[in-house]
C-alpha cells in the first residue's frame, strides 16, 4: 500500500505479490538506486556548474592570465558586487524588452504555425519565405530597425521577436501536419469537421513540441535583445557591456554575461516548469517522477 507520502513500499509490494526474501531484497536494492539516481539528478547541475568555476579560477591562476583578457570568476563576483545597481536597473530593462517580444513570438508563431501546419497550400507557400527570411542575419536588420523606429527599446522588442519566432512557427506547424492520415481519416468518418480535428487532435499533438520550441526561443531571444542593445540602444545589458568594453572594464563585461545567462536559465526552467504541468503526458515514459516510486523519496 502507498504510504503518506504516496510511495510504495517494497515490502507493501512483497507482500501482496507473495514475493520471496530474496525477491524483496532485490527490490529494496532496485528502490535504494533509484532514490540515488534521484539525488544524484537533482545535485548533478549544481556540481558540474561548480567544477566548471573551480577549473576556470584555477586555470586563470595556473597560467597567470591577465585580468584584460579573462577575468577569474571571483573578480566577476566582486566587479557584481561593485556595480549591482547598474546590472539591476539594465538588466531589468533586457529582460522585459526580451518577454515583451517573446511574447509576441508565442501569439504570432503559435497562430501562423497552426495556420501552416493545417493547411498544405500554406505550407508550400510560405515555408520558403519564412526559412529565407530566417536565413537573414538578425544584426543586420538592426540598423533598418534604428531607422525605422530610432534608438531605444522598440528595436531591441522587434530583434527579440524576431529571432524567436521561427522556432515556434515550424515546431507548431510540424506538430499538427504529422497527424496520421489515417487517424485523420477515422475522424472524417465519425463526423468531424477539419477545425474539430486541428482543434481536438492537432493541437494536443502540437504542444510538445511547441513547448521544446519555447525552450529554444527563449533563450535566442536574449540574444536577439542583447544584439540589438549593443547596436542602438541606450539602457540594457548589451548597452552596459559596450561601455564596459570601451574602458577595457572586461570584468564587467563578464558580468553582464553571466547576469545574462541567469536569467535565460531561469526563463528555460519556468518554460519547463510549465511544459510538466501540462504536456507531463508526453514524456511520462522518460520521467522517473511518472513512474511508480518504490520507497520514499
Amino acid at each position: 500500500m502507498p504510504d503518506d507520502t504516496g510511495a510504495i513500499r517494497p515490502a507493501a509490494v512483497a507482500n501482496a505479490a507473495g514475493m520471496s526474501p530474496e525477491a524483496l531484497k532485490r527490490l529494496e536494492e532496485m528502490a535504494a538506486a533509484a532514490r540515488r539516481r534521484r539525488r544524484l539528478q537533482a545535485w548533478l547541475p549544481w556540481l558540474v556548474i561548480v567544477g566548471m568555476f573551480v577549473v576556470w579560477e584555477a586555470a586563470v591562476a595556473a597560467f597567470s592570465i591577465p585580468q584584460f583578457v579573462l577575468p577569474a570568476p571571483t573578480d566577476i563576483a566582486a566587479s557584481m558586487v561593485k556595480w549591482w545597481k547598474p546590472l539591476l536597473d539594465n538588466s531589468w530593462q533586457t529582460l522585459m524588452t526580451t518577454l515583451i517580444g517573446f511574447g509576441f513570438a508565442i501569439v504570432f508563431g503559435l497562430l501562423l504555425g497552426i495556420a501552416i501546419g493545417s493547411s498544405t497550400l500554406l505550407y508550400h507557400g510560405l515555408y520558403p519565405l519564412l526559412i529565407g527570411f530566417n536565413s537573414i542575419p538578425k544584426v543586420a536588420v538592426v540598423p533598418i530597425l534604428v531607422i525605422w523606429f530610432g534608438i531605444g527599446t522598440v528595436p531591441a522588442v522587434i530583434t527579440a521577436f524576431l529571432i524567436s519566432f521561427f522556432p515556434i512557427v515550424v515546431n507548431v506547424a510540424t506538430g499538427i501536419a504529422t497527424v496520421e492520415p489515417e487517424l485523420r481519416d477515422v475522424l472524417r468518418a465519425l463526423g468531424a469537421r477539419h477545425t474539430d480535428i486541428i482543434r481536438k487532435v492537432g493541437l494536443p499533438r502540437a504542444m510538445p513540441y511547441f513547448f521544446a520550441s519555447l525552450k529554444i526561443s527563449i533563450t535566442v531571444a536574449f540574444v536577439g535583445s542583447i544584439i540589438a542593445e549593443t547596436v542602438a540602444a541606450n539602457k540594457g545589458i548589451g548597452h552596459l557591456m559596450i561601455l564596459a568594453s570601451s574602458r577595457f572594464d572586461v570584468p564587467l563585461v563578464f558580468a553582464g554575461l553571466m547576469v545574462t545567462a541567469i536569467m535565460g536559465v531561469a526563463m528555460y526552467v519556468a518554460a519547463v516548469s510549465i511544459e510538466n504541468r501540462t504536456t507531463g503526458w508526453a514524456t511520462r515514459g522518460q520521467n522517473d517522477q511518472q513512474q511508480v516510486k518504490f520507497g520514499g523519496a
